[in-house]
């Protein structure tokens, strides 16, 4: 949707949410990510201005899985009340009037993603800030999996067989770039399958835990868990798995993961288990289950990038790890 044309929707919209009919809306704007379609906005109403964001899915798609944003919903509202950092729902709807689509608003927070590099604010952390916003992620993420999935998350359907979030990835494995770089990957499928776990926790997941997935003040604090599209209900310790494997150096090449590595694996565990306050069965198996997931994402989009299909150069990167994954996997499971 293009800018003006939003706004024009936008002014309606919070002239009816604040009830005024002198509302304005300002600074309308795309927000940064490549998660769908988020935009900010502000409203000024009785001489009070408030900042927004706003979450519609694709234009021209079905309105399910990752593109149904009232799943987002969903779990937003399950947190509320509740000790996870997150963006409370203000206004939600399937209704079509404002904005042709399904949407959600929540207020738009100030803050920033953990960013690392050259002139990064990650850079300037020390040790102990590290841990301790480690301490805080690790800490939401094991509240996360604590919400009453069965009483307040009818909505997300019932829990994800363990079984098929493995084979739901054989699809892609054909369309990786370099065949080659896939050699192993029937090895470490056929090694998942034969020792799925069978009591590990069941509950709300994420779907895409990683440190530009938590919204933070600049003195550390966590202000927000965000993006939320790929959350389900299924094995929790897939959650734990993802984010492990993205401060994990042992899998991937010498250019290191494509996010920031706040503490190394085994600390973030450590800060999971504590938090979490029971045995932890088969993390090994999860942490296997997320680098063979995203070998086979990265040779997918490296893929596309190559044909032309969707151009990102930083699959280049990435895919140099493909092979450092699925050994990783391997050893995982061995």
């Amino acid at each position: 949707m293009e800018l003006a044309e939003l706004e024009e929707r936008l002014a309606p919209f919070a002239r009816a949410k604040y009830v005024d009919p002198e509302a304005e809306v300002c600074e309308v704007h795309t927000m940064p990510g490549h998660a769908g379609f988020a935009y900010g906005f502000s409203v000024v109403s009785d001489g009070q201005k408030e900042s927004w964001f706003l979450r519609l899915p694709p234009p021209n798609v079905q309105w399910k899985g990752t593109a149904d944003v009232l799943r987002q919903v969903a779990a937003l509202r399950a947190l509320d009340g509740g000790p996870v950092p997150h963006c409370s729902v203000k206004w939600a709807g399937a209704d079509l009037e404002w904005f042709g689509r399904p949407y959600f608003v929540v207020p738009k927070l100030e803050g920033d993603v953990l960013r690392f590099g050259p002139g990064q604010w990650g850079e300037k952390l020390s040790p102990a800030q590290r841990r301790d916003m480690a301490a805080q992620a690790m800490t939401a993420l094991a509240q996360i999996h604590r919400v009453d999935w069965r009483a307040q998350l009818a909505y997300l359907g019932e829990p994800i067989p363990f079984e098929d979030d493995v084979v739901r990835w054989d699809r892609f494995v054909e369309r990786a770039a370099d065949p080659e770089s896939m050699r192993l990957q029937p090895e470490v499928r056929a090694q998942l399958l034969a020792k799925i776990p069978s009591d590990a926790p069941v509950g709300l997941y994420h779907g895409d835990y990683n440190w530009m997935n938590t919204f933070w003040s600049m003195e550390g604090k966590l202000l927000a868990v965000i993006d939320w599209e790929l959350c389900g209900i299924g094995a929790t310790l897939n959650d734990v798995g993802w984010v492990a494997t993205f401060n994990d150096p042992r899998a991937w090449a010498t250019d290191g993961p494509p996010s920031p590595v706040l503490l190394p694996a085994e600390d973030l565990l450590n800060l999971y288990a504590k938090a979490w306050a029971e045995p932890l069965p088969d993390l090994g198996w999860f942490r296997a289950l997320a680098a063979y997931k995203f070998a086979i994402i990265a040779g997918l989009n490296l893929g596309l990038h190559r044909r032309g299909k969707r151009h990102d150069p930083l699959w280049e990167i990435t895919g140099k790890s493909i092979v450092p994954l699925l050994e990783r996997a391997r050893r995982l499971l061995g």
